[in-house]
């Protein structure tokens, strides 16, 4: 692929950064509105939170389909209706007052419109659209502009809703995520042909392939380790927070300091996926999760070392996708990019799912979260040991250095 003129590739991959951050800032500010919705209109916390868990499971499920639509008609025309889904999701939980209804829009619904907008869909098309030399630095990206729409949206939310209510902030958000569709127009590929050219894969070749492939199976898996501790941290650390004692806007300091400082991480992923052997970096990256969280069980919790806790937490909370994005790129290529990513991520998020239930479950079971980072501490070693057989297929030589 030719190179693209630099304010070419500075306006694609700003787009895809912008609508990466509405995406992931809006859906994590859903758990603000458990003790508003609930309370005013008497349901319990856990139809509530239900409802969040159906939409992680269902974009986990519905983010194959997804990709395999833009893989065969485009990146631009899947964001943009995932957009549109995202306004209508939105009103729609404003508007219910039954929580059948609720749990409609906002698991159904929004599930598969955060799996349309979402963070695999746009860097499977900015990956697709930019030459290799440019491909880590727009995947690190989108993945930092994921964590800084966490941290920016997030608190927004909150303002919005201490200040103009409940109502009028989801009526708001509802509002922004329609800007997407126009920062979705860069994300256009070139028409492709009806029938396949002689000899292309075709997606179902391609998905027998990566099924058939060992490397296909370590990378989900590993995958499903990262989603694990990302639900875990998410939904369970500021309660832990409290648990132990500190002030509850430790909690909601530590949750913002992860995103903050994922978005150096993000960054220094991406650089490090285009100058270095990705799979080293995994097993690094998860193997200092391991080691991380032990020294966390270790010390004393005070308000220092939650927030030094998550500030290196953060730089390596979604710095594997990168490189994972990488890895499948390398190993089944670039034409159905979305639809194997998007499998991958099922695993990603049938961890994250795992790690928010049980979560609750242990502490339900042993009146702590102590188990729980425990296991943490042991999926961070299965995720390293699990990434060194990946094969990881050195960079393609240029034509002229190869002569």
């Amino acid at each position: 692929m030719a190179q693209r003129p630099a304010y070419a590739a500075a306006v694609l991959m700003s787009c895809g950064v912008l609508c990466a951050a509405l995406a992931m800032g809006l859906r994590n500010s859903f758990g603000l509105f458990l003790a508003p919705m609930t309370e005013a209109n008497v349901w319990t916390a856990s139809g509530f939170s239900f409802a969040i868990a159906l939409q992680v499971l269902l974009n986990g499920a519905s983010q194959p389909f997804c990709g395999q639509i833009a893989d065969r008609w485009g990146g631009r025309v899947v964001v943009m209706g995932g957009a549109a889904l995202y306004a209508i999701g939105l009103l729609g939980m404003l508007l219910a007052s039954a929580l059948g209804v609720f749990t409609f829009f906002a698991g159904v619904v929004m599930g598969v419109a955060v799996s349309a907008a979402g963070m695999p869909v746009i860097i499977a098309t900015l990956t697709r659209l930019l030459p290799e030399g440019q491909r880590g630095l727009a995947v690190g990206l989108g993945t930092a502009g994921s964590s800084f729409g966490q941290f920016l949206v997030v608190p927004l939310a909150g303002l919005g809703i201490g200040t103009l209510g409940w109502q009028w902030t989801l009526a708001l958000m509802a509002a922004v995520s329609l800007l997407m569709i126009p920062l979705a127009l860069p994300l256009a590929e070139p028409p492709r042909p009806r029938q396949a050219p002689q000899g292309e894969e075709t997606a179902r070749q391609a998905l027998a392939r990566a099924f058939a492939t060992p490397s296909f199976w370590f990378l989900f898996f590993g995958f499903f380790v990262c989603g694990l501790h990302i639900s875990f941290l998410t939904v369970h650390l500021p309660g832990f927070v409290q648990y132990c004692g500190l002030p509850v806007a430790v909690g909601a300091g530590a949750i913002g300091l992860i995103g903050l400082f994922n978005v150096a991480g993000s960054l220094g992923a991406g650089v490090l996926t285009q100058r270095w052997r990705r799979r080293e970096l995994l097993v690094i990256i998860y193997a200092a999760r391991g080691v991380l969280i032990t020294g966390f069980m270790l010390v004393e919790k005070t308000t220092a070392s939650v927030l030094v806790f998550s500030a290196i937490m953060g730089i390596l909370y979604l710095s594997t996708v990168p490189p994972t994005v990488a890895l499948v790129a390398r190993n089944f290529g670039t034409r159905w990019l979305a639809t194997i990513f998007g499998l991958v991520f099922l695993g990603h998020q049938l961890g994250g799912f795992t790690g928010a239930f049980m979560g609750g479950v242990v502490l339900d079971l042993t009146g702590s979260y102590d188990l729980m980072w425990w296991i943490g501490v042991g999926a961070s070693a299965f995720a390293a040991l699990v990434h060194l057989p990946v094969k990881d297929p050195p960079l393609p030589r240029p034509a002229a250095a190869a002569a």
